[in-house]
């Protein structure tokens, strides 16, 4: 249930899909392609998200939330029944691929190649689980298009990503 990258790259790095439950880049599926996206500016959010807790803490002392409790409950149900996916980009970047590198390939358990050019594979996404299930008759991932134009036909069961 994992899947290596491996190829023309500078390392070869295996992907747990079962850990991406966990990941704060997860995507949720159901509103990913219908709801407006916009790019995120995360150091800079992150600056002003603490700036503000900063001056509330100064102005009014420490508190803590009074639906804690709620909040992680609601997070939990979101977890067993959501459908989510990762955008592939921050991988193939750790990976390292070479500059030389041409095509991304995605291998699949049919031993089926499907091939996109590596400036386009990184806003690809996979899929790897449908509503709070792991992908494990036809996984351990899906592979989508980032317009979602194949959300009701994806790529499944791709087991391996080479770089050629």
């Amino acid at each position: 249930m994992i899947i290596p990258i491996k190829g023309n790259v500078d390392y070869t790095i295996t992907l747990d899909p079962g850990t991406w439950i966990f990941d704060d880049r997860k995507i949720d599926l159901t509103t990913y392609f219908t709801e407006g996206r916009e790019e995120k500016d995360e150091l800079g959010d992150y600056v002003k998200a603490t700036s503000k807790h900063w001056s509330r803490e100064i102005m009014e002392g420490a508190t803590y939330p009074p639906t804690l409790k709620t909040e992680r409950k609601f997070k939990k149900t979101e977890l067993l029944n959501g459908t989510f996916g990762i955008v592939l980009d921050p991988f193939l970047k750790n990976a390292g691929i070479r500059e030389d590198a041409k095509e991304v390939v995605f291998g699949t358990a049919g031993g089926e190649e499907h091939r996109f050019p590596v400036e386009e594979a990184g806003s690809l996404i996979f899929q790897f689980s449908v509503t709070g299930q792991p992908l494990k008759e036809d996984g351990p991932a899906w592979l989508l298009f980032p317009d979602g134009s194949n959300l009701d036909n994806p790529i499944k069961a791709v087991q391996s990503i080479t770089i050629v």
